[in-house]
């Protein structure tokens, strides 16, 4: 069952319709299937044009890509988020991960646009190197962040902050965008968690999946940041209690 199940995937996607199929699901033109990956139910797709798409006047921007440049990182990109199984995938709604280059939303760089709604995740396969496999799992939070709001609730998490710190009222109208560890944490793993709440937890997460070493060193001096990582991993348990964090 399981194998006419892919087969009809594969022949909708694969029809002469393929661009208008697509379009019906996602709402994103200029798509093509890239590779469909049977062990976790991702179907990984390729813009062949640019496109624009969003909420507010077209506001997301990205462009097609060399087929030789996704060949390039489509092994880092599937090696990160094969570590997600297929029942947690479909628990978070993701569903399709569209591959483009040159990211933008409302004219500002992105490394990833998540829309949990549509079960897709956009991905910058040219995003900086030195960050790219961890912010993967930053922008796979935002989707568990969407689907399960009642988990992760902003007020709770900003009591761990210190007294008086103040978020900003958006990712994109603040100038923390640095995404290097900071030395001394005081809460924060980097400039970029103290940009929004959301943008916060993200990070931790991130960190908790890719580098917990990393985490773990920094855990020693600073409460709140154990206060967060406790957070993070307690709700992410709630969703899949045998969710594996990195070691």
């Amino acid at each position: 069952m399981k194998i006419l199940k892919i087969i009809i995937i594969i022949l909708i996607f694969l029809s002469p319709a393929q661009a208008n199929t697509i379009y019906n699901i996602l709402k994103i033109p200029n798509l093509e299937i890239y590779k469909i990956d049977d062990s976790n139910g991702l179907k990984y797709l390729r813009a062949t044009k640019p496109f624009q798409v969003g909420i507010r006047n077209d506001n997301v921007t990205c462009f097609n890509s060399d087929i030789k440049n996704i060949e390039k990182k489509f092994q880092l990109i599937q090696k990160n988020l094969n570590i997600y199984q297929p029942n947690f995938l479909k628990k978070i709604n993701l569903k399709y991960i569209v591959l483009c280059e040159n990211l933008s939303v409302s004219e500002i760089d992105a490394a990833g646009v998540p829309n949990f709604k549509m079960k897709t995740l956009i991905i910058d396969i040219n995003f900086n190197k030195k960050y790219f496999e961890r912010i993967i799992h930053h922008e796979v939070f935002h989707i568990i962040n969407d689907s399960f709001k009642d988990y992760f609730n902003e007020k709770e998490w900003k009591s761990y902050n210190p007294k008086n710190f103040e978020y900003a009222e958006c990712s994109t109208c603040s100038d923390r965008i640095n995404l290097s560890t900071i030395k001394k944490t005081n809460g924060f793993l980097t400039e970029y968690s103290m940009s929004t709440a959301s943008e916060d937890m993200a990070e931790v997460f991130s960190f908790l999946v890719y580098d917990k070493k990393k985490v773990d060193e920094k855990l020693i001096n600073d409460a709140i940041l154990k206060n967060k990582t406790s957070f993070i991993k307690n709700n992410i348990l709630k969703i899949s209690n045998n969710f594996s964090f990195s070691k």
